[in-house]
């Protein structure tokens, strides 16, 4: 079993900022990529940011310049810096992980249960 754990969301005005973080436990072999996605109210669940084994990253253009993600691959753990919140940031964010479990196995994608991010005007 594999679980991810969101942590540090929460209320924050307008232009203020927030730390996510994501822990990954359990049977873990390796860890590929690893994002941030967020689903507002009405809207489809879409990809906030991703980062790979390596450090490479993609940001979705609404949160470029002000959203950084990064991971510490000893703690198994990503994590989404915001700054500059605006009320559109609004949203559950979820954590996302690609993982191999097995030696013999494929990667396989698991989610976190989410965490709410309210932005206030």
């Amino acid at each position: 079993q594999v679980q991810l754990v969101e942590s540090g969301g929460g209320l924050v005005q307008s232009g203020g900022s927030l730390r996510l973080s994501c822990a990954a436990s359990g049977s873990i072999l390796s860890i590929n990529d690893m994002g941030w996605y967020r689903q507002a109210p009405g809207k489809e669940r879409e990809l906030v940011a991703k980062i790979t084994s390596g450090g490479s990253t993609n940001y979705a253009d609404s949160v470029k310049g002000r959203f950084t993600i990064s991971r510490d691959n000893a703690k198994n753990t990503v994590y989404l810096q915001m700054n500059c919140l605006k009320p559109e940031d609004t949203a559950v964010y979820y954590c996302n992980a690609v993982v191999r479990i097995r030696w013999y196995g494929s990667f396989s994608t698991y989610w976190g249960q989410g965490t709410q991010v309210t932005v206030s005007s």
